[in-house]
């Protein structure tokens, strides 16, 4: 009768230690999913991010501009769009 009890109680220790760790699993596999979701909105933020500007970056640019003329500020648009363009598909490499 004794063994049958120790046994049962066994099992009941058993069924909740699993329930447990089970719990703690998933959990934790929730807070890892929900951290690679978070991480993957950052990055597509980051993406689109480069193509909304404000302008602020204008304003400071401005100075060096005004002291560039005729085709050599041609010159540096292209240089400049051709980096924004580097930029946007090293950012979408990352994103995939």
């Amino acid at each position: 009768m004794t063994e049958y009890r120790d046994s049962s109680s066994n099992n009941l220790l058993s069924l909740i230690s699993g329930a447990f760790i089970g719990a703690a699993g998933l959990a934790w596999w929730l807070i890892s999913e929900a951290d690679k979701r978070k991480e993957t909105k950052k990055q597509r933020a980051m993406m689109y991010s480069s193509r909304i500007q404000d302008g602020s970056e204008a304003i400071d640019s401005n100075k060096k501009i005004n002291n560039v003329q005729g085709e050599k500020l041609e010159e540096k648009v292209e240089q400049l769009n051709s980096a924004i363009a580097d930029v946007r598909r090293q950012l979408e490499e990352l994103g995939q």
